[in-house]
């Protein structure tokens, strides 16, 4: 019980300010957007990126929280279809645009007149269309999961195990392991193209670092805007990748060798919205403007009397 009611807080805790901190970002990225002349195709993928985790935490936090705290037959098989299908959207999603925010941050630091520069997008609207493709592929990949989610009402021996509200119900092995696969290739996909815009990014920025070893006399020598938003979406990636593949390997033990285990599954259901809670922490500390008051003072000026 003691147990029940320390997870809940934590996963309370997590989830709230979890909302919060994204909600500040998503506010700051849509006001820079639209008030700034030279407008940036990552604000517009970032604003995507936050309103996915956004999604996350409440799909995915707020439930666990109220199913931790001992109320967990609050969803009929409806509610946990709709629960269910927008935490895998949301969570596709989020892998969607990591991997795109990464390959566009890479093509914009690459050296003028190089192969990736020349794929550099004009407008933020030539995003659009791509943005809209992953929607779309996101939802279609997760309809497929409908069918086999019910509530825990139906099985409330099980529910009271593991704390789950929801339940998958996939009798053929069949139907499971092409599930399984489709899964994996798409994070292989997304995954694999996130990895090799990573790696040339750490490349660009071992080059600009030698750079700035070389001219560090002079007095005109800054760290270019570019360079730090690269650091920065690279520190985010990192973030990405550790929570995944950890969360894959505790999704990994609870299901093999630890079956039922209470903190091996809380520890994983933490582990889903990790990244989710961290990402727009990182994003507020690289960015000073995010917790400057003169610009919230600024945007709340000009949103008041204008």
């Amino acid at each position: 019980m003691i147990l029940n009611l320390v997870t809940g807080n934590i996963f309370l805790f997590v989830t709230a300010i979890g909302i919060v901190g994204n909600n500040i970002v998503f506010v700051h990225f849509i006001y820079s957007y639209w008030r700034s002349a030279q407008k940036k195709s990552v604000h517009l993928i970032l604003t995507l990126l936050v309103f996915a985790n956004t999604i996350i935490l409440l799909s995915k936090g707020l439930p666990r929280t109220i199913a931790t705290f001992g109320l967990r037959n609050f969803l009929d098989d409806t509610g946990c279809k709709m629960v269910v299908y927008l935490e895998r959207l949301s969570r596709d999603l989020s892998i969607c645009t990591s991997s795109l925010l990464t390959v566009v941050q890479a093509i914009t630091i690459s050296p003028r007149g190089s192969l990736p520069w020349r794929f550099k997008p004009k407008t933020p609207w030539q995003m659009l269309p791509l943005l809209l493709f992953f929607w779309i592929l996101s939802s279609l990949k997760s309809i497929n999961l409908l069918h086999y989610i019910t509530s825990s009402r139906k099985n409330t021996t099980e529910a009271a195990k593991n704390n789950h509200y929801c339940s998958f119900q996939i009798d053929s092995q069949k139907i499971k392991w092409i599930l399984l696969i489709l899964m994996a290739i798409h994070n292989a996909m997304f995954q694999g193209a996130m990895g090799g815009a990573s790696v040339y990014m750490i490349f660009l920025l071992h080059k600009h670092h030698q750079r700035v070893l070389y001219l560090q006399s002079s007095p005109l020598h800054k760290t270019l805007p570019e360079m730090r938003a690269a650091q920065s979406v690279l520190l985010l990636m990192l973030c990405f990748l550790f929570f995944y593949w950890i969360e894959y390997l505790f999704s990994f033990l609870s299901n093999s060798l630890l079956q039922n285990n209470f903190v091996m599954l809380n520890a994983q259901e933490f582990l889903t919205i990790g990244y989710a809670f961290v990402s727009p922490f990182v994003l507020i500390h690289r960015d000073g403007k995010l917790i400057s008051c003169k610009f919230w003072r600024k945007a709340l000026r000009k949103c008041l009397f204008q």
